[in-house]
């Protein structure tokens, strides 16, 4: 995303989620026609939907105003930026908005709406490695799940804080070249820090243990990141499947 873009917060705050319509739908226009992988578009949306919600907690009513205001006017509209956005509501939604979103991507691709190019593979990467490294003490656990589009490849990782419940303290997501073997190297150095790889079962038992707990950002920059990647950290840890 070009930096110079508009903040989605500065968008989006002053609207409620059932009068975002016209100024998400023009955001689609401008970006989504630019985006080339899956997870660019996934990275969006989460931005997006974290934009229109205040908290975690808010987060399932503003799904909830997704799946009843945003799906039918953008199936109504049946533009290819409305496709595109239905499309990454079908990705990475929360399950009733994944199914009204998808029912109506495919309505309005039956119409001859030109479906974006990443629209066959969004919401579904393969999992890759996963790893975690936190302080001897067990005081903080950054835990680390990677993915891939093709050859395109990306990593998600959360910091969780043990000494605040096991809550989420940051989300972002990185390009996953040399990720792995530098982390690694960091650790080795370091006899304060304990790094293991782990099985991607086990990363998202731990992933899903953190968003249970819910959130405890501690810097704006922090709350900014968990915020914008929430919706996509949820979608993979409980991925859509296929013909939903």
């Amino acid at each position: 995303m070009d930096p110079d873009d508009p903040d989605m917060d500065e968008l989006f705050a002053p609207l409620k989620p059932a009068d975002a319509f016209g100024v998400v739908l023009s955001e689609a226009h401008d970006v989504l026609s630019q985006v080339d992988e899956p997870v660019d578009a996934e990275l969006w949306g989460s931005d997006m939907i974290g934009a229109l919600s205040g908290s975690a907690e808010e987060t399932e009513a503003v799904m909830d105003t997704l799946t009843t205001a945003l799906v039918p006017a953008a199936e109504e509209a049946a533009t290819p930026e409305a496709l595109a956005l239905l499309r990454i509501f079908g990705a990475i939604g929360s399950p009733g908005l994944r199914a009204a979103a998808t029912g109506a991507a495919d309505r309005v691709a039956a119409k001859g709406v030109p479906d974006p190019r990443w629209a066959g593979t969004i919401g579904a990467p393969e999992v890759g490695e996963c790893w975690h490294y936190g302080d001897v003490g067990g005081r903080q656990e950054s835990v680390t799940m990677s993915f891939a589009y093709g050859d395109k490849r990306h990593a998600l990782s959360v910091l969780i804080d043990h000494g605040r419940g096991g809550k989420v303290k940051d989300a972002w997501v990185g390009d996953t070249d040399g990720m792995l073997e530098k982390t690694w190297l960091a650790a080795e150095s370091d006899p304060l820090v304990v790094f293991e790889t782990i099985e991607p079962a086990d990363a998202r038992d731990r992933l899903r243990r953190a968003v249970a707990a819910g959130e405890c950002p501690e810097q704006p920059d922090q709350a900014d990141d968990v915020a914008a990647h929430r919706a996509l950290l949820h979608a993979r840890l409980d991925p859509p499947r296929r013909g939903e």
